[in-house]
């Protein structure tokens, strides 16, 4: 398949056109970002440990009943995914009490809640990203009560699936957020990466950072720990 012009370029992602009209190819980049911008750097061979990450996670997933925009990896820095529409909000899955949520009600990181969290944002950067709930995503015309529910459902089943798959590699899950889309046929499907930049994972005997919190929080070490995460994932999933 062919990789024609750039249709959009993130902070972490480039996404291309190709010559199907229901396929694009997105690629991962090295740069890293916090604070929306305010804090940026480099990473070397970030874009490669996240693209693998991701990949292996979203293949995982789709053969485990997750509908995912993920085809396939094309190449190391680079996969093929399913044209969507993407709708404007995050869903966040909390296990552990964790950043901005242990900020925002001062209470302290690491207490685990006896239910499973499930936050909504509006992505919109001049807002700050406010928190919304599904009234207010329904008053916006971004989701319907009937996808939002279907929405709970597929973020538990992921939650599941990964908190399952991190164990097995020594690594505590903490929190995720993930994007949904429309794809072409009308299914609802998970669009979006699942890597150390959007999960927080805490290795789970000696607590140590797994995460982009690495770099938020000036800790070092960002491509080593993400290296080792591939490493874990990788040989957990190719055995």
């Amino acid at each position: 398949m062919k990789q024609l012009e750039l249709l959009y370029e993130g902070k972490s992602k480039l996404i291309y056109a190709t010559d199907s009209a229901e396929r694009v190819v997105v690629r991962f980049k090295d740069d890293a970002t916090a604070f929306y911008n305010i804090k940026r750097a480099k990473i070397e061979n970030k874009g490669k440990m996240n693209c693998t990450i991701s990949s292996q996670i979203l293949a995982f997933l789709n053969a485990n009943g997750v509908d995912t925009h993920f085809v396939e990896q094309v190449d190391q820095t680079s996969q093929l995914c399913k044209v969507v529409e993407h709708m404007p909000f995050e869903v966040i899955v909390r296990n552990i009490i964790a950043g901005s949520m242990a900020r925002r009600l001062g209470i302290e990181e690491g207490v685990i809640p006896e239910n499973t969290i499930f936050d909504l944002c509006l992505k919109d950067e001049e807002l700050g990203d406010p928190l919304i709930n599904d009234h207010h995503a329904v008053a916006l015309g971004i989701a319907t009560y009937e996808e939002l529910v279907k929405i709970y459902e597929i973020s538990a089943r992921v939650n599941k699936l990964l908190t399952e798959l991190y164990a097995s590699v020594g690594i505590r899950l903490v929190d995720f957020k993930i994007e949904f889309g429309r794809a072409t046929d009308g299914a609802l499907v998970l669009a979006d990466e699942l890597t150390p930049d959007t999960c927080r994972i805490w290795d789970a005997e000696t607590g140590e950072r797994m995460d982009k919190d690495r770099f938020r929080r000036d800790l070092g070490r960002v491509g080593e720990t993400y290296q080792e995460v591939a490493h874990r994932i990788c040989n957990a999933l190719n055995k």
